[in-house]
């Protein structure tokens, strides 16, 4: 994980905007989110595994999954997710398939050539959310 300092950290959203703002550049709400947190993922590379540039963000007012939250963003950083290759390894005692791949190692060291992509991503972020 690398962090990435940034002028949105600490900004506050309505949640609906900022996802109306950020889906069209490419960014969704990941997966690993609850009622108070959550994370919009860029991903930049699937190559080997996932690079990810990560957007977390803390409900301040409201719960996510309800009208008119609004969420305070956290530090972007860079994230990457190196997978298993033998996908048909996944196939339970019971012999079910199971879709949901675990990862090799959740925090892959991320590779260098990504790094400059994500500082980019992130002015982008900073040009995007906070130029009104």
């Amino acid at each position: 994980m690398i962090e990435l300092p940034s002028k949105v950290e600490g900004q506050q959203f309505d949640l609906y905007k900022l996802e109306q703002k950020l889906k069209p550049i490419g960014y969704m709400i990941g997966g690993n989110w609850d009622y108070d947190h959550g994370a919009f993922d860029y991903k930049i590379d699937g190559e080997d595994g996932y690079e990810f540039l990560r957007l977390p963000f803390q409900a301040v007012d409201g719960q996510l999954d309800a009208n008119n939250c609004t969420v305070e963003l956290g530090r972007p950083f860079l994230l990457s997710h190196e997978y298993q290759s033998d996908i048909d390894e996944r196939v339970d005692s019971a012999g079910t398939f199971n879709q949901f791949q675990e990862p090799v190692d959740k925090d892959a060291s991320f590779p260098t050539q990504f790094i400059d992509n994500g500082k980019a991503l992130v002015q982008e972020l900073e040009s995007v959310l906070l130029s009104e």
